[in-house]
């Protein structure tokens, strides 16, 4: 891999059928990295995302603003603010709830990186 920037301001935000807004900062569609990728998510308030997993497909997210709760596999859902790390092994269901009266946004950082194909949805 060669050094680069990639501008915040070259990225096209979109609605996803999770019920979330994302753009892609780095990954399969913008790198082509297969081994990495950083997105931005944005949940409007009182909107829960859609239960699901990544299959082959670990997740972190990491709270840059608002309120969640953050249901994870069998643990306990867990109120999650700004600065908090969710670590979702793959294969485990997941979803965020926003709790604040401002979007709830974070970065989702999947090893390797995500691909339609992993997703799977638990709603369908």
């Amino acid at each position: 891999m060669k050094p680069k920037i990639v501008k915040a301001n070259t990225l096209k935000e979109y609605m996803m059928p999770e019920r979330c807004y994302i753009y892609e900062n780095w990954g399969w569609v913008s790198a082509k990295d297969k081994d990495l990728s950083i997105a931005r998510a944005r949940i409007p308030p009182g909107v829960t995302s859609k239960a699901h997993h990544l299959e082959g497909v670990q997740e972190i997210y990491l709270i840059t603003q608002g309120k969640g709760r953050v249901y994870v596999g069998d643990l306990e859902p867990t109120e999650v603010t700004q600065g908090d790390v969710v670590v979702i092994p793959a294969g485990i269901s997941q979803k965020i709830a926003n709790i604040s009266e401002t979007d709830l946004i974070f970065y989702c950082i999947c090893t390797p990186s995500f691909t339609e194909s992993c997703y799977r949805d638990e709603e369908a």
